[in-house]
């Protein structure tokens, strides 16, 4: 099976290939633009293995797209690469609305194009958020798969847009589409402007950690390792035309899980506890969604997937990492992110 995975060197795209590539025979092409998050260490022994391929490109770049499809021929498109930091998208839409919305326009044209006249097996799998579907009040059912759409974000907007391409892509032009929505991810190699590893850090160096608000959102957390196996689920043994909602089954407010942190760290840092003393509450960010949930029925009925790690053992696990890896972030902290404040405009 080759695979033509996009925005490999990030976050979760570098979980999806370091699983497939210890725990299947595919081959994998990496097309990743090596944005300011991406980490290109976060592939480890993958990088290295015969059945490993990366393309520095961007996806709005049709040219190379086309080229490198009709290259490899792929037997399936999972499409991760995308700008996904909501502050980031606060301060600056446009990014978004390049990456998120033409970059996954050009990719669909490009399949669109190469596929036409050829009948073999192929999937384009996208990969979404649940951000798409808004706010939920503190009572309201998880989303579904048929929750309509709310986006309160630049960020989510751009995700819904693209959603919604791949839909109709799938409907108009018969392209054999599946599209996933994840719940808030966590785990080692997450870039340190996310919620947990900006937490940890700013616990480790003795710094505030600043909770929006009052800390009462609501989010649910998914291991990244677990978010990799399902991807994998999906993409072979999902329907076409189907989208299926990935969660963790973890739902926390913020403020709880900011103060599970500094417990933690006080067992882990002893010599900057006690940590919940650097707990600091300041102005909300504009457009701040209340709560999401998943719904995950779907994918345990249909494809028989389920989240193996507890958030327990998860985020002790990943709080352990980052402080073991201490000089990967304190460079990421001195050269493209110095752990500032982002998307403060309107509050």
């Amino acid at each position: 099976m080759r695979i033509l995975v996009t925005g490999g060197a990030g976050f979760i795209g570098s979980a999806f290939i370091r699983r497939l590539i210890r725990e299947t025979d595919a081959d994998i092409v990496n097309l990743d633009k090596l944005t300011y998050a991406a980490t290109p260490d976060a592939l480890g022994e993958a990088a290295e293995s015969p059945r490993y391929r990366f393309v520095r490109g961007d996806i709005c770049d049709r040219p190379l797209v086309d080229a490198l499809i009709e290259e490899t021929t792929p037997d399936a498109v999972v499409h991760l690469a995308a700008e996904s930091h909501v502050d980031r998208s606060i301060d600056g839409p446009a990014a978004f609305l390049e990456t998120n919305v033409h970059g996954t326009f050009t990719l669909l044209e490009a399949v669109r194009r190469w596929r036409a006249g050829r009948r073999n097996e192929f999937r384009f799998h996208h990969v979404s958020t649940d951000e798409v579907y808004g706010s939920l009040g503190p009572d309201e059912p998880a989303f579904t798969e048929d929750s309509p759409y709310r986006p309160n974000s630049p960020y989510a907007a751009s995700k819904a847009a693209s959603d919604h391409l791949v839909r109709s892509w799938g409907e108009t032009y018969g392209l054999p589409v599946i599209v996933t929505n994840t719940s808030n991810n966590y785990g080692p190699w997450q870039f340190p402007e996310k919620l947990i590893p900006v937490m940890v850090i700013a616990a480790r160096l003795g710094h505030p950690m600043l909770v929006y608000g009052a800390g009462e959102n609501v989010r649910d957390w998914l291991h990244v390792s677990d978010h990799a196996a399902a991807l994998w689920r999906v993409l072979t043994r999902g329907t076409p035309g189907r989208s299926y909602n990935i969660g963790g089954n973890s739902e926390r407010r913020n403020i709880d899980l900011v103060r599970h942190i500094a417990a933690i760290m006080d067992r882990l840092n002893p010599g900057g506890a006690p940590h919940d003393r650097l707990i600091t509450f300041v102005a909300d960010r504009p457009g701040h969604d209340k709560r999401y949930a998943i719904n995950g029925d779907r994918i345990y009925r249909e494809l028989g997937w389920r989240p193996e790690l507890t958030f327990e053992e998860g985020l002790d696990s990943t709080i352990a990492w980052y402080l073991e890896h201490e000089t990967w972030w304190r460079a990421i902290r001195e050269r493209r992110y110095g752990g500032e404040r982002l998307g403060v405009l309107g509050s």
